[in-house]
């Protein structure tokens, strides 16, 4: 009598019963693109980011009786000029870089696990389309100031103003993350615009301040970034004569870079805390 031996079932697959992982991959140029129209479509970008500063320099610089005066090396309508440029860049980091926390802690992170998109590319999208619309302030603000006379003496502090503008610009990045991640969703990017309005207004930078008011206002955020920005017309000579030291600018950059680190970390923990 033979006996049949039993023919063993087929291996599966080792692959079978796992979920196909996407490739991820770094920046979505259709992402990118979907964000720069959904900014250019929002009203509180265009109304801070764009217009306020070109208003504030066209009445402040360009419509001015003082503005062909001289001030350092150009004349005013270019110190206030550089000054409305930073406070735009400002606004733009801020803001874009909070409704990017925002989206995060609203479970926008899950939905991209599912796609290709890396965490990594969706952050950098969301720093390249900030930084496209710093760029777009400062562009549009230098050429009103063109358009309108700004001055200065050499054409090299124009574009040493703008380089330092949006590379220090990068810290205000730091404090609409920590304000997205910090507060609630509905209000961090409205509160990330009206504080960098309310630093401009008391840092020096929409109008000259003197005496105790300048005194308080070395220690606000805008203040050191503003100065630096200014750096190539005024060598640190304020408008009321004054001076002020190269490291003591460095200093007050410094000091608010580490402070708006410090907002990020505990924002990133309370997040945390609210999942």
């Amino acid at each position: 009598m033979t006996t049949t031996t039993p023919t063993s079932a087929p291996l599966a697959p080792a692959s079978a019963g796992r979920v196909a992982q996407p490739r991820r991959r770094g920046i979505s140029l259709t992402m990118l693109r979907i964000e720069g129209v959904r900014q250019l479509r929002n009203p509180y970008t265009l109304a801070f980011t764009l217009a306020m500063p070109v208003l504030m320099y066209v009445i402040f610089g360009a419509s001015a009786s003082y503005g062909t005066m001289s001030a350092g090396h150009g004349n005013v309508s270019f110190y206030v000029m550089v000054s409305m440029a930073a406070y735009g860049t400002a606004v733009a980091m801020s803001s874009l870089t909070s409704l990017a926390a925002t989206e995060s802690k609203q479970g926008w992170g899950r939905q991209l696990a599912m796609t290709p998109l890396s965490t990594v590319g969706y952050a950098m999208t969301k720093l390249i389309t900030a930084v496209t619309f710093a760029s777009l302030a400062l562009i549009v603000v230098f050429v009103a100031g063109m358009i309108t006379g700004a001055q200065a003496d050499d054409l090299w502090r124009w574009f040493a103003a703008a380089g330092i503008i949006l590379g220090l610009g990068l810290m205000f990045g730091l404090f609409g993350l920590g304000v997205g991640l910090f507060f609630n969703a509905d209000s961090a990017a409205a509160l990330a615009s009206i504080s960098m309005t309310f630093f401009a207004f008391f840092g020096n930078v929409f109008m000259p301040l003197d005496g105790i008011m300048l005194d308080v206002a070395r220690f606000t955020p805008l203040y050191g970034f503003a100065a630096l920005s200014r750096w190539p017309l005024t060598d640190g000579t304020l408008t009321t004569g004054q001076t002020d030291p190269l490291w003591m600018v460095l200093l007050n950059v410094a000091v608010w870079v580490t402070v708006f680190i410090v907002l990020v970390v505990a924002g990133v923990r309370r997040s945390r805390t609210r999942q």
